[in-house]
């Protein structure tokens, strides 16, 4: 396990910067691709192991986007179920369909807010997260009903990105699209994907919902974006963040800005597309 203690918690950065990882988190772009599965290929397997799902296990998936992890619980609680909840209504209804397509009755998905949705108390034997829990605007009041959710002894294991810093495509992309024409107003209220990037922050959040034995774990893998650069620029200008930098500026300043990005995103192609490292935590605890 890394030293939690060596991590310090991002400073409060300009909106780009503050919203480069939300993807579009809520709208239609996620919602109709499989980019943001590739996307995050690589962490799959490390969270299908630190889940360790059992056969009879019922599992809920926060922030589960259109299903791949809920899915997957589902087809190792094969004698148990696994519902995945999202305030995306576009990626509930994608992974609705997808369900249906692969024939698994026992994985069900709700359009709802982890953070106030009543979930029956005491259901769940785990609750997992894929970069789901980071956008919450009360995170002690969302994990304490998470934890509502949970059976006595019911395990939490959510992957969360670590610092800004320590992920090259946050860097990468804040820079390309951040040169001095390209700046926008601030947005003190935007959601921060790296709010659980410190561990001593995320212990006491924890701690205060009620969960115990919180352990952090490194995790290093690096995202895909596309298999091409040309299939990177339309992924990441459809990330809303992205879009509305764009959108801001006058014609030449966004003709010049995605120049910027796509260079970026040349510089990082390689035989088998377009690659970025990346930093996150694999946070484990534990309902008393």
């Amino acid at each position: 396990m890394t030293d939690a203690a060596d991590q310090q918690r991002p400073g409060n950065r300009d909106r780009f910067d503050q919203t480069a990882a939300t993807r579009d988190i809520t709208g239609e772009h996620r919602a109709s691709r499989n980019d943001y599965d590739a996307e995050l290929r690589r962490y799959n397997e490390v969270l299908r192991r630190a889940c360790d799902v059992q056969r009879d296990d019922h599992v809920l998936d926060i922030g589960c986007g259109t299903g791949q992890t809920t899915r997957d619980a589902a087809r190792l609680a094969r004698a148990g179920s696994a519902l995945g909840v999202d305030t995306s209504a576009a990626a509930i209804e994608r992974a609705h369909h997808l369900a249906r397509a692969q024939r698994l009755h026992n994985v069900s998905f709700e359009h709802a807010d982890a953070q106030v949705h009543r979930f029956a108390r005491e259901r769940f034997d785990l609750a997992i997260s894929r970069f789901g829990t980071m956008f919450f605007a009360d995170p002690v009041a969302a994990f304490a009903n998470i934890g509502r959710a949970l059976r006595p002894a019911g395990r939490l294991v959510m992957m969360v990105w670590q610092a800004h810093e320590r992920n090259e495509w946050d860097v990468a992309i804040h820079i390309a699209l951040t040169q001095p024409e390209a700046t926008v107003a601030v947005e003190p209220d935007a959601p921060d994907p790296f709010s659980l990037a410190d561990p001593p922050t995320v212990e006491a959040i924890l701690q205060a919902a009620g969960f115990a034995d919180i352990a952090f774990t490194e995790v290093q893998r690096p995202v895909y974006y596309g298999s091409d650069v040309a299939t990177a620029l339309d992924w990441v200008r459809g990330f809303s963040c992205t879009n509305e930098v764009l959108t801001r500026l006058d014609p030449g300043a966004a003709s010049r800005a995605c120049a910027q990005l796509r260079g970026a995103l040349v510089a990082h192609m390689s035989d088998d597309g377009v690659w970025f490292d990346s930093c996150a935590w694999m946070v484990t605890a534990r309902r008393p």
